[in-house]
């Protein structure tokens, strides 16, 4: 585990995906296609247990600057800056339960917020590596 540190918030654009895990490959496909096309946005998994203990997930997408989007489909969520606890997966592919696996044990971190998510962050869509990250309280 290291610390990694987003310096400032992060405007995003959102889909929950209906099933999860199922259905999650689908909804950033749907994402996508919503989404005027450029290389270098990121995209975002956020999730958190509800009031049941199921899973929400949620794949976003960055809204890059001058970037007006405009779809009755997409929802707004900003990604507060701050300081996260935080493991690197390389091709996360390889292995399905790589993701589930690391957030696992990020998620027994001794200062982990308890108002946070965890939130996955892809350098870009076709990128298999993923910074898996759960805030911390500092």
């Amino acid at each position: 585990m290291e610390a990694y540190i987003l310096n400032e918030n992060i405007e995003v654009v959102f889909l929950k995906a209906p099933i999860f895990p199922n259905d999650v490959p689908a909804t950033y496909e749907k994402l996508k296609a919503l989404l005027p096309e450029h290389t270098n946005r990121r995209y975002f998994g956020i999730s958190q247990p509800n009031q049941s203990g199921e899973i929400q997930y949620k794949a976003a997408a960055e809204i890059l600057h001058d970037e007006e989007i405009n779809s009755s489909e997409l929802q707004h969520f900003c990604i507060e800056k701050g300081t996260f606890m935080s493991k690197y997966i390389v091709n996360h592919f390889q292995d399905s339960n790589s993701i589930g696996a690391c957030f696992q044990t990020l998620l027994k971190h001794p200062k982990i917020d308890p108002k946070g998510y965890c939130l996955e962050l892809y350098k870009n869509y076709d990128d298999p590596d993923v910074h898996c990250m759960v805030r911390i309280i500092e």
